[in-house]
């Protein structure tokens, strides 16, 4: 139900009683408005308009019309919906065998493992079609299949998953480091069998952040244009690239706008369903009290299976991996495999000063995303005041449609005094900046509500106010989410191109549109080189990211449960 005009009074005044608290609200609440209310909304009234300006329903009506755009929306949700759910199995068995097994080699099986999420754009897909192709290593090479087409929805399938697991599984890992394997070996104590004590204990308690993670993996798949650009082929159209195609191809706007808010809305149903159904319960794990322990849980033929798990996915990444690497080092894909290191020189010279530009965006928004993005988890679960349920749904909307269209929205909003920002630094980091905060969002929301509001309270009985609380206090225990939103604010920053391919600039280039281009002149040696540079920064990045974060592994204990019923 709607709260009363005398309940948002009350929470408004409650606000106000911590002046600094309150000027966090209003200026998050401010940002959010500038920063992705205003772009959406000038595209959202574009699509509205036909090409010369006049408002009218052509472009919704002409959506009902043609099959041809809504099966392109059909084909978007199957491979949505699919890619959240393998996505989500693949990220847990991941996070889950990491965390609770000892397993060999686990940091070199980590970074392995985020290897595709750390890649340029079109990595997945090149390497799909290079594997798997009609002249693939694979199919041809190997197997001598001669006429196999891995174009369409097996390809694009495929592409996704392999893209997004990795997204799914820094969001899960960030959780189930913050559940401590007290409670797992409390249950087997009293005679819970390990499968037991798995569905009715850990599982639960992972819920919020696997229906965070699944939320995150459909949403950018859905709005993901990259590798269906590659590989979905005209047989099989998906919405985001038809929107991307509309906009880049045909140079109609409107049309692109108005397939764009029809992607919204699976996207905010998403949305609403998660929301909804996390409200029915809480989710507490941390209250504080230091204990240690050693978690029981998983049998050595567990173990056993879920370590080939890994190691599967593992090795496909590697061999994904292995033939952009190798094609960096070959003079001609296919035809001449000559060791060379022109590329790596060519990529050195004539680009470093894209390397240099792609840094500095990186760098300055990354900090700026993820504190950002702690910051609203924490107003969001902790925080009462009126509008936080729109605030958390402005925070997410900018990931929810295809980076194209808000590329466009910051053109059509940025491009007259006084925020004329057309061409220079800021618009690229700010479109970085609210574009991926949800990610960090909604880790953080996740490990929030295992948290006991008892520590936070016992600091502000102390004498603390809301901000030093959150900073001494809230931002320790959350430092897994805190850390998952970093690594995914400058790895996105470092990779994404389909939003910052319309604001770079003759001063401000960046390293994913240099590859793009590479790839259309068919330099695809340069194009890999510029990839292999690109992943061993991003690398780097995580290492330091990684040092700079005190505390991160999480696990506080002893775990205690509360259910609302």
């Amino acid at each position: 139900m709607t709260k009363s005009l005398s309940t948002n009074l009350r929470e408004l005044k409650l606000l106000l009683r911590d002046p600094l608290i309150a000027l966090m609200v209003f200026g998050i609440t401010l940002s959010l408005l500038i920063f992705v209310v205003y772009p959406l909304s000038s595209v959202l009234l574009k699509s509205f308009q036909s090409t010369s300006g006049e408002y009218t329903l052509e472009n919704y009506t002409r959506f009902i019309r043609f099959r041809y755009l809504r099966s392109a929306l059909w084909n978007s949700l199957s491979v949505g919906i699919l890619t959240g759910i393998v996505g989500v199995f693949i990220g847990y068995a991941g996070a889950f065998t990491i965390v609770r097994t000892n397993i060999p080699f686990k940091k070199w099986l980590h970074v392995i493992f985020i290897l595709p999420i750390i890649s340029p754009p079109f990595t997945s897909a090149l390497s799909i079609l290079m594997l798997f192709g009609s002249h693939g290593l694979i199919t041809r090479g190997l197997l001598g299949i001669r006429h196999f087409s891995i174009y369409g929805f097996k390809g694009v399938l495929l592409s996704q998953i392999f893209t997004f697991a990795p997204v799914a599984y820094l969001t899960l890992r960030g959780v189930l480091d913050s559940l401590n394997p007290t409670l797992e070996d409390a249950a087997m104590n009293v005679g819970a069998s390990r499968w037991q004590t798995f569905w009715r204990i850990t599982f639960p308690l992972s819920l919020p952040g696997i229906a965070s993670a699944f939320l995150v993996v459909m949403i950018e798949s859905l709005a993901d244009f990259g590798n269906p650009l590659v590989l979905a082929g005209s047989r099989f159209p998906m919405l985001a690239t038809q929107a991307y195609l509309e906009i880049t191809g045909s140079f109609n706007l409107p049309l692109g706008a108005a397939l764009a808010v029809v992607l919204l809305i699976p996207s905010i149903t998403a949305f609403v369903i998660q929301r909804y159904y996390l409200q029915k319960k809480q989710y507490t794990t941390v209250t504080g009290k230091p204990v240690s322990s050693s978690s029981k849980l998983v049998s050595k033929r567990a173990r056993l299976a879920l370590s080939l798990m890994v190691m599967f996915f593992s090795t496909l990444v590697l061999l994904f991996y292995g033939t952009i690497f190798l094609g960096a080092f070959t003079r001609v894909w296919g035809t001449d495999f000559t060791i060379t290191l022109d590329h790596f020189r060519y990529a050195l010279t004539v680009g470093f000063e894209t390397i240099k530009d792609t840094l500095v965006v990186a760098i300055l928004s990354t900090p700026v995303s993820g504190l950002l993005g702690m910051l609203i988890a924490f107003m969001v679960v902790r925080l009462r005041f009126p509008g936080k349920g729109s605030l958390e749904f402005t925070s997410i909307l900018n990931f929810a449609v295809p980076g194209t269209v808000v590329g466009i929205g910051y053109i059509l909003a940025f491009n007259r005094p006084p925020l004329l920002l057309i061409g220079t630094l800021s618009i690229l980091v700010l479109n970085f900046v609210f574009r991926y905060i949800p990610v960090g969002i909604q880790s953080g929301i996740a490990v929030l509500r295992q948290i006991d509001p008892s520590i936070e309270e016992a600091a502000q009985n102390l004498g603390a106010d809301g901000m030093t609380t959150f900073r001494k206090v809230t931002l320790p225990l959350i430092a897994p989410a805190f850390f998952s939103g970093l690594v995914f604010a400058f790895v996105r920053a470092m990779t994404a191109i389909s939003a910052a391919i319309f604001l770079v600039s003759a001063h401000w280039n960046l390293l994913t549109v240099q590859i793009l281009s590479q790839v259309g002149s068919g330099r695809l040696g340069v194009a890999a080189a510029f990839s292999v540079i690109l992943v061993g920064i991003v690398l780097f990045a995580i290492v330091v990211i990684n040092r700079l974060v005190p505390g991160r592994t999480g696990g506080i204990g002893p775990i205690q449960v509360q259910e609302e019923f």
